[in-house]
């Protein structure tokens, strides 16, 4: 069997900041934007990675949730503890000083771990973790 990650799904809390985040910052094209009422479902990917998207959702849009719930899932989302991606680049220094002159939260400098990689953190609008690290090949 052999199977591909074709999409991802991080919340936004923000439409528009998110927009402008993988879009203007990142680069990422936008390949759908889909609304439903007063909610945006938005497909980023990067160019040339057809096969390869970020869903930017509304975390409210889960049934179900009670208001209790959706408190707590927006707390968390806010606090930057409940999704994150990882992305890599080529050149993670010119990416990291792209992000930081872009305004992008950021959580960590490049650094070499530990455990053999180089890497770096930022935070998107909506709190989401971003780990880049530096590609080896």
């Amino acid at each position: 069997m052999q199977t591909t990650i074709h999409s991802s799904f991080l919340p936004h809390l923000d439409p528009e900041e998110s927009l402008a985040f993988y879009r203007d910052v990142l680069g990422y094209e936008v390949r759908l934007d889909v609304g439903y009422e007063d909610m945006r479902w938005i497909t980023v990917g990067p160019a040339g990675q057809p096969d390869t998207a970020i869903v930017l959702h509304p975390p409210a849009a889960t049934p179900g949730l009670t208001d209790q719930e959706r408190t707590t899932l927006l707390e968390l989302i806010t606090k930057g503890s409940y999704f994150g991606i990882n992305l890599a680049a080529r050149d993670l220094d010119a990416t990291f000083a792209a992000l930081e002159a872009a305004g992008a939260e950021i959580v960590q400098e490049p650094i070499d771990q530990a455990y053999g990689l180089r890497d770096c953190a930022v935070r998107d609008p909506a709190g989401n973790l971003i780990r880049i690290q530096q590609l080896t090949d």
